[in-house]
């Protein structure tokens, strides 16, 4: 279930005692709790201390190809991810999922013949780089495959008591 503004304010009251559980807000509630809210995840930022969500998604594989740019802009569009973690799967045509382990760069750098093609990717590692991180897989896809993979994304400020 996404998080909304509301579960997580309410939540926050129900913890306080201030909310019975079922209880829901009213809207100069909604409207005072999202203000704090946003103000609390603001501040965070500021203080350089990022609060994240694990985004899920998934990106087409071309054959032969194992790196990918991800961000706005990038060759997988969206946010740019501060990490990426598992859980990470290869789905092949036939819908057969096989686990794709994720690396660390020390990992990633004792592997010594990086372009290597293989019949589905084994291994990912994630470059954060900026503006646009860099998915590496290895070894390289035969086939065209689909990568499912979970990252971490900051948590931005709500527009509205109800927006995840």
């Amino acid at each position: 279930m996404a998080a909304t503004a509301s579960t997580m304010i309410i939540r926050a009251l129900q913890m306080l005692g201030e909310k019975a559980i079922g209880g829901t807000l009213t809207t100069d509630e909604g409207t005072a709790y999202l203000s704090a809210l946003n103000a609390m995840l603001e501040s965070r930022l500021l203080e350089g201390l990022m609060v994240y969500k694990i985004n899920e998604r998934s990106h087409d594989l071309t054959s032969s190809v194992g790196t990918y740019t991800i961000g706005d802009g990038g060759v997988i569009t969206g946010p740019r991810p501060t990490r990426i973690v598992q859980p990470c799967f290869i789905r092949d045509s036939d819908g057969a999922d096989s686990p794709v382990e994720v690396l660390d760069q020390a990992a990633y750098g004792s592997i010594a013949l990086k372009t290597v093609d293989g019949s589905s990717p084994q291994y990912l590692y994630y470059q954060p780089s900026y503006p646009l991180g860099i998915i590496k897989l290895y070894p390289e896809p035969e086939a065209s495959l689909t990568l499912y993979f979970s990252s971490w994304l900051p948590l931005q400020s709500f527009g509205a008591v109800g927006i995840t």
